[in-house]
């Protein structure tokens, strides 16, 4: 299934039903009386975060929802039927945006939340309604309210507790499919990871945490260079950024500027995240090399850095103890900020 994370969608409410002007015309009764009914109402537009959905690609297909209007009232004050609700399931970490892209409607960040964004128009009068002591034959009877439409966007934020952040050809996929059971797309060449990546890490029976692999960043990112910064949103509502640095590359004081700075200046909030950090391909180093590196990133970082090996699984155990400790403890901090 192909990956989509934002999709521009028309919705449109139903019309309210129509009221009619009747009358009562029965066999010797001989004065009836109007009992034109009212219409019915409108269907509804609804999103629902379901959590077995994680892409948008069903609206690449389907961009248009319109729901139905209501039924027409009918004589012996019978009122028309109201329309069906239109539901349109997304995402668990969806966001709906008005058509300017920046007006936020609606953040469906947890399965089952509901958000109602066009009500079905309400039904006009039938001309019962208008009868009075002294209009006792009323002939007015009201058209159904319009319902609302819109064009929105949706934009997919993945949910997970940590972030894999880092340049490309970091290690960060060959991380992933060594310490959960994704399997993303693995090659020696720059950007190989196009699109985000899901994987459930499970230490033991009570404790497991999400990670997001995303594609790597590089120099001038939030400029739209290389793949651009635009994938950081799956990253925003993570507790922990995991910042892979390969060790074997050369500077790693330099790549961790370059990547800090790409966070700082994406925004969201992401450079004050807590940040893990992971000299990675220690198999590829020698020992100095390794000490010398891990130190000089220390000094520079003012943060510890551990030191692992994705291919071998060197190190990977403490890293993911280590991840799983603070993520623990921000995500009870959040339930109970006293």
């Amino acid at each position: 299934m192909k990956f989509l994370d934002q999709a521009k969608i028309y919705v449109r409410s139903g019309d309210g039903g129509d009221g009619v002007t009747a009358f009562r015309r029965e066999k010797y009764i001989e004065f009836g009386g109007p009992d034109g009914g009212n219409g019915g109402r409108g269907g509804d537009i609804l999103f629902e975060a379901v959590p077995n959905l994680n892409t948008l690609i069903d609206f690449r297909y389907t961009q248009h929802f319109r729901a139905r209007k209501g039924g027409n009232g009918a004589g012996s004050d019978r009122t028309g039927a109201a329309a069906q609700n239109v539901v349109i399931k997304v995402p668990i970490g969806t966001q709906i945006f008005d058509d300017d892209r920046e007006t936020l409607l609606a953040d469906l960040d947890e399965a089952g939340k509901t958000i109602t964004l066009c009500r079905g128009g309400d039904g006009g009068f039938g001309n019962a309604n208008f009868k009075s002591s002294t209009n006792r034959a009323p002939r007015r009877s009201d058209k159904g309210w319009p319902g609302e439409e819109r064009w929105v966007w949706l934009r997919l934020k993945l949910i997970a507790d940590v972030g894999l952040v880092g340049l490309p050809n970091a290690g960060k996929s060959t991380f992933l499919s060594v310490v959960s059971a994704a399997r993303p797309k693995i090659a020696d060449y720059p950007f190989t990871t196009l699109h985000p990546q899901l994987g459930v890490v499970r230490l033991s029976m009570t404790e497991e945490f999400v990670v997001a692999d995303i594609p790597g960043l590089i120099e001038g990112a939030h400029e739209g260079t290389g793949l651009g910064d635009r994938f950081l949103g799956h990253v925003e509502r993570c507790a922990v950024l995991l910042h892979l640095i390969d060790g074997a590359a050369g500077d790693v004081v330099d790549t961790w500027r370059t990547i800090r700075h790409e966070l700082a200046a994406y925004g969201g909030g992401l450079a004050d995240k807590p940040e893990i950090i992971a000299l990675n391909k220690n198999d590829a180093m020698s020992p100095r090399e390794a000490s010398a590196r891990k130190r000089a990133l220390e000094k520079a970082s003012g943060a510890p850095v551990m030191l692992i090996s994705a291919a071998t699984r060197q190190g990977v155990p403490e890293l993911l103890r280590a991840i799983q400790t603070q993520v623990t403890t921000i995500r009870k901090d959040e339930k109970d900020p006293a």
